[in-house]
């Protein structure tokens, strides 16, 4: 029988976790031919979880849970538990109830079709209209920027083939854009469309910070771009800024008299190429960030307790 493992990252979810599991537990009931294992990774949660998930464990030899020595952020410790997973295919499914556990069946039957991948893409969801529009412009951005086309709606709940987590163990990467190594990869892959459900119990942990930091990861994971057109658009104002003041100087030549320069022009212009200068200096800091991750080679986490491994 094949073993599917299914990977949930968890920070402050007490009021999710038994509704889960259990939805869980139920797509695979429907599923006579396959044995499941459900992985879940806390990051040091503030409230009850890790207590929860001890209750979990100790009622299902199935359940198996990694609780981390501190919070090392959605990306390194979402991705450590996706490694850690030892099925024939790993499903990393959210604890908030918004990945739809009822499409197990739907991905397993993907993936017995042949895909290597199976993405789960939201087709439409009960956030926002401003987000909604914000998200849909990041991925057009990212898209045009990449050397490689990254999908669009996709956050990374799907289903993997074995294949697929022994090459991202390959490229040892010590703060992964999962969506971006998913679309590296390459091999065969179907999509999975779905409506998104509204969060019931608690609040996302995912603030603006979050989400400027995995926007910057995608961008800087994927893309030379904004450091070649700092470059570019550095010629293009050094070639204005000649032009402007050989054009001032032929003026003054000529209209000596009549012809004041005033200071106006000028701090517009200070103003403006400062803020340019700025703005490139912040993408370049980026990069620098990224480079600077990278050699470090921290673990992406480090574990303080795990819970039904043996």
């Amino acid at each position: 029988m094949k073993l599917i493992s299914v990977m949930t990252p968890c920070y402050n979810e007490e009021a999710n976790l038994l509704e889960l599991r259990e939805q869980v537990r139920q797509a695979f009931e429907k599923l006579q031919d396959v044995e499941h294992e459900h992985i879940f990774i806390d990051n040091s949660s503030t409230d009850s979880t890790p207590e929860v998930l001890r209750r979990l464990a100790a009622d299902d030899r199935r359940v198996r849970v990694i609780l981390n020595s501190r919070n090392f952020g959605p990306v390194r410790s979402s991705y450590y538990g996706l490694l850690q997973c030892r099925g024939d295919a790993v499903i990393p499914i959210a604890a908030d109830l918004q990945d739809p556990p009822t499409l197990i069946p739907d991905l397993i039957e993907q993936w017995r079709r042949g895909a290597k991948k199976v993405l789960a893409v939201k087709r439409g969801s009960d956030e926002a209209m401003l987000m909604r529009r914000i998200r849909r412009l990041y991925y057009r951005l990212v898209n045009r920027l990449s050397e490689i086309p990254l999908t669009e709606n996709f956050h990374g709940f799907g289903l993997y083939d074995r294949l697929v987590i022994e090459t991202l163990k390959q490229m040892n990467d010590p703060y992964p854009y999962f969506r971006g190594l998913i679309a590296e990869i390459g091999l065969e892959q179907t999509i999975i469309e779905f409506e998104q459900p509204a969060r019931k119990r608690g609040k996302s942990s995912y603030n603006f910070y979050r989400l400027y930091d995995l926007a910057m990861l995608g961008i800087t994971s994927h893309s030379r771009v904004p450091l070649r057109l700092a470059t570019m658009i550095g010629f293009l104002m050094s070639g204005l800024s000649f032009l402007a003041g050989m054009g001032y100087l032929v003026y003054k030549l000529l209209f000596w008299n009549e012809f004041t320069l005033g200071i106006a022009p000028i701090l517009v212009a200070v103003f403006f190429l400062g803020s340019v200068q700025l703005f490139f200096t912040g993408i370049l800091g980026e990069y620098i960030g990224f480079i600077y991750t990278h050699v470090q080679k921290r673990p992406l986490v480090i574990e303080k307790e795990r819970i039904n491994f043996d």
